[in-house]
């Protein structure tokens, strides 16, 4: 740690090595020297006066780079590119000559940026399904564990555990989607020139504009890519970063969808996130539990929200083929929201894996509502026995709020079942009642709605990123 300079947070405490070697100096410029040798290869096999020789010793020189020179040539020329460009001439004398020949800066730091994007898209794709398979096995384990459902955070009907995992499972499924879009719709700027036009490249070529075409497929291809964008100005279309980073923006608001249930369900000691033996939970309370891990989603996941806007204003605010107002931003704003996807992947990942379900609070507190739910099936049993449908509607509403009075202003447990079991109009005795009040009754086809959505949406993911679980069988028994 370098104690005398700001260093952010996303690298030193959150970011994974892999998602920081992806936008590191190192990573950034010897994929600019990739490209150097990637075009001058081209060019080399459409014609142009390029030796193998040449591109052998800039093959050689890919990784060697002199930080030190190309920031004393930066500082005299004032131009990240060209001292880059000059830093590589200098370990590569012969092909110096070459280096960059036709092209403008936006050739090595526009594709450069799509490469870099293309890889942290692919990392935090893998990621995503690992969570996607902690959180199936969560879900198909509680499947039937009955609890209580909430609408404005208020009880509703019963759903289940492992029922409520597969929202937050669906969310993830869509942010999949897009990012399997991204990927599979990403495109090299190529080798448009300072306008676009490819007019150096013409030149180059005496006038033949198909070997100007073939030169983009070319690069393309060596550089992994099956195309490059049909038109562009200098640079590629700001677009291009606003749809990465709202796909990034999407995870980032499903993990906070679910780190902020997580967050109340800790608070009704429901399930709680992983809490090591030793943790401390407070400086001051040495009893609490805090759920620090998703209280970190949600503020990592603000930030990506917040930062999303960032390309979509730049998009929207250049001027013709190009300016330089993108650039600042872009260094900034889009290696960030990847560091901190990463972060909150991985914390996802951390909490998915060891969710903590206190079973007998949870039934406490359905018991606690129960009585209020089965009324409907109570007052449909009542009519059968010859009871009128209102006068036994009225009754239980009187009963309820009787009982509600008894929770809320005196402290009391709910007794609804007790007042109805005294009642003679409704003519049933306690055994009967308590047969209403078996909470398995009430979840629907919560353990089937499971079974389906793990077997026909996440077992398909799971089978076609094999490599993402690194060797892990999900325990998925559909």
């Amino acid at each position: 740690m370098n104690k005398e300079r700001y260093e952010s947070p996303l690298s030193s405490r959150y970011a994974s090595a892999e998602m920081q070697y992806i936008f590191s100096p190192d990573k950034k410029f010897s994929t600019w020297r990739r490209l150097w040798v990637a075009l001058a290869r081209a060019e080399m096999e459409l014609g142009l006066p390029i030796t193998q020789e040449q591109i052998d010793e800039m093959e050689a020189h890919l990784t060697d780079i002199d930080y030190d020179k190309a920031a004393a040539y930066e500082r005299e020329l004032r131009h990240d590119v060209m001292a880059h460009v000059h830093t590589f001439g200098d370990a590569c004398p012969k092909a110096m000559p070459i280096i960059h020949l036709g092209a403008t800066s936006c050739y090595v730091g526009d594709n450069t940026d799509v490469i870099l994007m293309r890889e942290g898209l692919l990392l935090l794709r893998d990621k995503l399904v690992r969570v996607l398979a902690r959180l199936g096995e969560f879900a198909d384990k509680h499947k039937a564990l009955p609890t209580l459902g909430f609408t404005h955070f208020q009880p509703a009907q019963l759903v289940t555990v492992g029922k409520r995992a597969t929202l937050w499972m669906n969310d993830l499924v869509m942010d999949l989607e897009e990012i399997e879009h991204r990927l599979s719709t990403l495109k090299l700027l190529g080798s448009k020139g300072t306008t676009g036009t490819q007019a150096s490249f013409l030149e180059l070529f005496e006038g033949d504009g198909e070997k100007c075409r073939r030169l983009e497929e070319k690069i393309a291809a060596e550089m992994g890519f099956e195309a490059v964008v049909p038109v562009s100005g200098q640079t590629y279309s700001r677009k291009m970063d606003a749809a990465v980073l709202s796909a990034l923006s999407g995870v980032a608001q499903s993990a906070s969808k679910f780190a902020t249930d997580m967050r109340l369900l800790c608070h009704l000691k429901e399930v709680e996130e992983p809490f090591e033996a030793k943790q401390i939970g407070s400086s001051a309370m040495p009893y609490k539990r805090n759920p620090m891990r998703c209280e970190r989603i949600c503020a990592l996941a603000r930030y990506v929200v917040a930062d999303a806007a960032n390309p979509a204003i730049t998009a929207s605010t250049q001027w013709f083929e190009r300016t330089l107002d993108d650039s600042a931003n872009k260094r900034i704003s889009i290696p960030e929201a990847f560091l901190a996807v990463d972060a909150i992947l991985n914390i996802y990942e951390n909490v998915a894996s060891g969710l903590v379900v206190h079973e007998k609070v949870i039934q406490r507190h359905v018991m606690e509502e129960l009585p209020f739910m089965a009324t409907e099936n109570i007052m449909m049993d009542a009519v059968k026995r010859g009871g009128n449908r209102q006068e036994l509607h009225e009754r239980i509403r009187q009963l309820s709020l009787t009982a509600g009075d008894n929770v809320k202003n005196k402290g009391l447990s709910n007794n609804l079942i007790e007042l109805i079991a005294a009642d003679p109009l409704f003519g049933l005795n306690r055994q009967e009642l308590d047969a209403h009040l078996e909470p398995a009754r009430y979840i629907g086809r919560c353990p089937q709605q499971v079974e389906q959505f793990l077997s026909e949406t996440v077992r398909p993911i799971l089978e076609r990123y094999p490599e993402a679980l690194r060797g892990e069988a999900a325990a998925l028994s559909v």
